[in-house]
């Protein structure tokens, strides 16, 4: 394969902007085999996926393909990941329609929900290029693991009860999960048979296939058979729905609509949708390149997302984020480059082409089983019980995301859950964990008596950890526990040393704090002293003092140097010397 020669300047300045581009420029062939068939893979999950989410979010089933084809292709130049998958997905798909649902009081017009769609991914797509270039790419964490699991469960509900209506055969009306169970259990007529039997046997056919054949296209061959299968014994005329027909051409590239009524509504569910996508995809993201031995860059992410979702928009398509579920397809497949997703995209255009007249044969109610199924995959039971086990606090705020999502909302039970996660966060800032510390002799240092048994506590030396910075929303706490130590100490204290090292900054509220302890403390004859962060204390009480001589605090380099001069005083008989 020849390379295309691109002076290496006006490389580096293209690779800051498509860090993939030198790779695919020079892709050789030796990969090629091996990424044709990882391609092929994908693509024979993403048909069916694509179609099945297409419908979730409330599109015609092309729509989703449209979602998927040039959103690939653009993500492997900007993308730094070589192997995410990016496409719909279902945390996406669910809060666009909790955003564009409210919106169509004015009557069902497909045509105008469409253009809200295209208008929130656009949007979308420019929240997440713009926070990739003021290096916003630090939000992923902010999004906890306990967060997501409560969100991916309650999305899953919300999916499983919404496509039960699919797979009976019966309307289910009703915008939340509670009125959707209230309309499906009132149900007087009871099921559409026909529908119900198709719909269990699917079911059936795709867990056999991922119990014997797990990388096997699960997903394409249910979707094949039920194609086949309505075809061949006219289902349509029985009663059972079918997608109908789907357009065979390529997408209109044209900017979209954009109605100027509802930006107050898009734009603030844009940026939350930006958060949420993002951090999905780069969890994905991660772990995949730290399983191949590489690294992604989290900004760089930002803007692949961002420019994958504005292709989506200009193609008439929705947001989208990056797929689990398909990137580990790719990784099993042996996909090692970003030419798998150029192949896959190939792929899915090619079916675009010659196969939607097959598909419109195709039962919605195989794609009901399909996102079910899939559905399944997202809830993790086992392992809220295990969070529950190791952190209490992570396994309510878990637990509270999933139960705002599944019953007031998406979008409101993300904004729940992450203000409860920054709560607990200010929480453990404003009143962190501390420790009174006890001196290994063996050991020659510091260890907290908590932990420690053979840590033993010097007579007359209260040496304390406090595990936060030292800053104005927990500096009275802090005065207020060392009080506390003194008080309840078995020994009269001479000597108060705060451990600094688990300390990262102190701010002027905290140093002005110490200075005001230290004078509390000299009239009740107790020393204080601080080991390590020096500089940043001497700076701010010599602010406050007005002068440069002496502090009322006892400073010193590491932990061994004031045990020393703690001891010598003791020996001098002092408390205090300068």
């Amino acid at each position: 394969m020849r390379k295309l020669s691109i002076p290496p300047l006006i490389m580096a300045r293209l690779a800051r902007w498509m860090p993939g581009l030198p790779e695919l420029l020079s892709y050789n062939r030796k990969p090629l085999k091996r990424d044709v068939i990882a391609g092929l893979s994908v693509a024979a999950v993403c048909l069916p996926v694509s179609i099945a989410y297409a419908q979730l979010a409330g599109f015609s089933p092309v729509v989703g393909l449209y979602s998927t084809i040039l959103p690939m292709i653009v993500y492997a130049f900007f993308g730094s990941s070589r192997q995410l998958i990016v496409g719909p997905d279902a945390a996406t798909c669910a809060m666009i329609v909790a955003t564009l649902t409210p919106l169509m009081v004015a009557g069902n017009d497909p045509e105008y929900y469409h253009a809200l769609a295209v208008s929130l991914t656009l949007f979308t797509g420019v929240f997440c290029i713009l926070a990739g270039r003021f290096r916003l790419g630090f939000l992923a964490d902010l999004l906890s693991r306990s967060i997501l699991m409560g969100l991916l469960n309650g999305v899953a509900i919300i999916i499983i009860v919404g496509q039960l209506g699919k797979v009976f055969g019966i309307d289910v009306e009703g915008k939340n999960v509670v009125r959707q169970l209230i309309s499906f259990f009132g149900q007087a007529q009871g099921p559409h048979w026909p529908t119900l039997l198709l719909s269990l046997g699917l079911a059936l056919l795709y867990l056999v296939l991922m119990r014997f054949w797990r990388k096997g296209p699960s997903a394409l061959i249910v979707v094949a058979v039920a194609v086949i299968a309505s075809f061949a014994l006219d289902l349509a005329s029985n009663g059972v729905a079918v997608v109908g027909s789907i357009p065979s051409t390529l997408p209109r590239l044209h900017w979209p609509a954009l109605p100027p009524e509802s930006w107050g509504t898009l734009l603030p569910a844009a940026a939350a949708l930006a958060f949420i996508s993002f951090s999905s995809a780069t969890l994905t993201g991660r772990s995949f390149a730290a399983k191949n031995g590489y690294d992604i860059d989290s900004n760089r992410e930002f803007v692949a997302l961002g420019a994958a979702n504005i292709a989506s928009a200009l193609s008439q398509g929705f947001a989208i984020s990056g797929a689990d579920s398909r990137t580990a397809v790719n990784d099993a497949a042996g996909g090692k480059t970003r030419m798998v997703q150029i192949f896959a995209a190939l792929a899915i255009l090619l079916a675009l082409l010659v196969l939607t007249s097959p598909l419109a044969y195709l039962p919605t109610a195989a794609l009901g089983v399909v996102l079910i199924v899939s559905a399944i995959g997202l809830i993790d039971f086992r392992t809220f019980i295990k969070l529950r086990e190791v952190s209490a606090s992570e396994f309510r705020i878990a637990l509270a995301t999933l139960l705002a999502v599944v019953f007031i909302g998406v979008m409101q039970g993300i904004l729940l859950a992450v203000l409860l996660a920054l709560l607990r966060f200010l929480m453990r800032t404003a009143r962190p964990v501390d420790y009174r510390l006890g001196l290994i002799e063996s050991q020659g240092d510091f260890y907290e008596l908590e932990h420690y048994p053979e840590a033993k506590e010097i007579p007359g030396l209260l040496f304390y950890r406090f595990e936060a910075s030292l800053i104005f929303f927990n500096a009275g706490y802090f005065k207020q526990r060392v009080t506390e130590w003194i008080e309840t100490s078995k020994t009269p204290v001479r000597w108060v040393v705060i451990d600094g090292r688990s300390i990262n900054s102190i701010d002027l509220t905290g140093a002005l704090m110490l200075y005001d302890l230290s004078k509390i403390l000299a009239a009740r004859g107790v020393v204080l002293a601080l080991t390590g962060r020096t500089e940043q204390i001497t700076k701010w009480m010599r602010m406050q003092r007005g002068d440069s001589e002496s502090l009322p605090v006892r400073l010193f380099q590491n932990r061994r140097l004031a045990l020393e001069a703690y001891r010598d005083a003791v020996a001098a008989g002092k408390t205090w010397h300068s």
